[in-house]
């Protein structure tokens, strides 16, 4: 996902003169070509997240659409004042690059975890999140965001994640995105970032669940709720699934959205993170698995 990023972002800057990448002193191997080809759109704050982010938002300010880019809990946690105040309160195209959703960085232990940053973001109610399952996704999600610059979050998984989509889809916030059609009415997975390819991987490799339909939500924010409803009507049951915890993640955004239909509620079911994996160091699959998001978990209708 970093490399078509970064690729999207270079494309872009080609044709727009306003686009600028600023960066925490981490990228290097993934931002070069675009820090060699627009040398005076490229700005490292150094390990200052906090000025990183304001700032962003100074040159948002003026006129620029600004890509902050840091690894998983660097350009949130750490800024969160700065986002809320600087870039969410002032309507400001700032696109906040978080590399290493969920437990990419495992191995680097709980400063790495990005396993609250959705109910952190969502909070915020002019941030728009995308969050893409695969490399093309990704490059929907950027063309999207370059197309309508705006204060959002991009949360990007950490490489060499398979492309599960034949050709770039075209993603609209708040619209679910069919990636497998199973039975009509019945059962729909649906996902929102890096769980993409645990859940078509499964589907694929169970007969058992062929049934299933699977649906992924890229594009999502508080302002999305009110198409959910609607959407979920479509089917018996859906299975929400996120590499966040299950308090303020995706699962539980979609039962606030789902709430002015109280008929509703009971067909949707979360596959999440368990909160014990914050004391946790290891591989992401590793701990994917002892946080609830095996195989044998996942596949529990």
């Amino acid at each position: 996902m970093r490399n078509a990023f970064i690729n999207e972002l270079v494309a872009a800057a080609e044709i727009n003169d306003n686009i600028a990448l600023v960066v925490g002193d981490l990228g290097f191997s993934v931002v070069e070509p675009f820090a060699t080809r627009f040398p005076k759109r490229f700005f490292n704050a150094g390990v200052a997240e906090q000025n990183m982010m304001g700032l962003s938002a100074g040159l948002a300010s003026e006129g620029f659409h600004v890509f902050a880019y840091s690894i998983a809990n660097f350009p949130t946690f750490r800024c969160a004042e700065q986002i809320r105040n600087d870039v969410d309160y002032h309507n400001l195209p700032v696109t906040v690059v978080a590399v290493g959703g969920g437990l990419a960085y495992g191995n680097l232990g709980y400063s790495h975890h990005a396993v609250q940053d959705y109910a952190l973001i969502r909070s915020m109610p002019n941030m728009l999140i995308a969050a893409p399952g695969d490399p093309m996704e990704a490059r929907a999600c950027m063309r999207y965001l370059i197309n309508n610059p705006q204060p959002s979050y991009l949360r990007l998984g950490k490489a060499g994640e398979p492309c599960i989509h034949a050709e770039i889809p075209e993603v609209s916030p708040g619209k679910w995105l069919a990636i497998r059609e199973g039975e009509k009415g019945g059962v729909s997975y649906l996902t929102t970032g890096a769980t993409l390819e645990l859940v078509n991987q499964l589907l694929t490799q169970r007969p058992d669940l062929k049934s299933c339909s699977l649906n992924s939500m890229p594009l999502w924010s508080m302002k999305l709720k009110e198409a959910q409803a609607q959407q979920v009507e479509n089917f018996e049951k859906i299975i929400t699934v996120e590499d966040h915890l299950m308090d303020g993640g995706f699962g539980s955004w979609l039962l606030e959205a789902t709430s002015i239909r109280p008929e509703l509620l009971a067909r949707i079911k979360i596959k999440s993170l368990n909160s014990k994996v914050c004391g946790m160091v290891g591989k992401q699959y590793t701990l994917n698995m002892l946080g609830g998001l095996s195989e044998k978990i996942v596949a529990i209708l």
